[in-house]
């Protein structure tokens, strides 16, 4: 199932499909690793739910929903 990264729930994971976004930011997340066919899981969410961390590589990132959701993945089983 296709959707965005802002949508995963905690402990939800899913594979990067592709990065919607162009400039600093996508290069940024470029240099973390998050590219297509990573596995990424949501690990917690604020209490506002803004930002977000995520497992990504070994590494914990945390994102705000405007970026996130410019992240199309696929929801997966998490390993």
């Amino acid at each position: 199932m296709e959707t965005t990264l802002d949508l995963l729930r905690e402990g939800e994971c899913a594979r990067i499909i592709s990065l919607q976004m162009r400039g600093a930011m996508r290069r940024r997340l470029l240099d973390f690793g998050m590219i297509e066919g990573t596995s990424i899981r949501c690990l917690r969410k604020s209490p506002s739910g803004d930002p977000v961390i995520y497992l990504v590589r070994g590494t914990m990132l945390a994102l705000r929903r405007q970026d996130s959701g410019r992240v199309a993945v696929e929801v997966t089983p998490c390993r």
